[in-house]
């Protein structure tokens, strides 16, 4: 089967997000961690790029439709489980949000899998899409306050004030994943409930 452009660029997110991981948990790349930020941000706006394409030009597919979610939850996940492991997100709190972004994504990929079973695809809903959004906003931003604990480059005020409006819409983002899981599950309850 060829793959078609939108689905291309989705596997080029996955690719970036084992780059992006490889920097990330290296020590002896100097920066490093920035660089995996900026690997991060590429990757996140690939996720635009290939469904503005795939919707423009008429080429979504049902390969594109799976795939899709995958490549965004394996970078979105990826990097908050190394946010989360090296404490940049103190606990209990890191491990609560991993457990509830990671829940939320098995609890509708599970749904998924018993649609397909009859032959259906479930494409995301705008919730899920506004979560992801806030998600590919502020997880870029945790990984700079990991960065920035490793140089020390801002502190003060400036550091104090990033910090809370990161985790502000950090916070936000754990809501729109609530929210949005519980959505998806009453909009496509006759999935399930036949």
């Amino acid at each position: 089967m060829k793959l078609n452009l939108p689905n291309k660029i989705t596997f080029s997110r996955i690719f970036l997000t084992l780059v992006m991981i490889f920097f990330y948990l290296t020590d002896f790349v100097p920066y490093g961690k920035i660089i995996a930020v900026i690997l991060f941000i590429i990757a996140a706006c690939t996720d635009f790029i290939d469904g503005h394409i795939a919707r423009k030009y008429n080429l979504v597919t049902n390969l594109g439709k799976l795939l899709d979610p995958i490549a965004d939850k394996l970078l979105v996940m990826s990097a908050l489980v190394m946010v989360v492991a090296d404490g940049t997100i103190p606990a209990p709190y890191g491990a609560l949000a991993c457990i509830t972004i990671i829940g939320r994504d098995f609890i509708i990929g599970a749904l998924r899998q018993v649609v397909a079973a009859n032959g259906k695809v479930l494409a995301a809903d705008k919730w899920g899409k506004y979560k992801t959004a806030c998600l590919d906003t502020t997880i870029p931003m945790i990984m700079a306050i990991a960065f920035n604990t490793e140089y020390n480059i801002v502190s003060g005020m400036w550091l104090v004030g990033f910090t809370i409006f990161t985790y502000a819409i950090f916070a936000i983002a754990i809501f729109l994943t609530i929210y949005s899981g519980a959505n998806y599950l009453i909009k496509n309850k006759s999935a399930y409930l036949e």
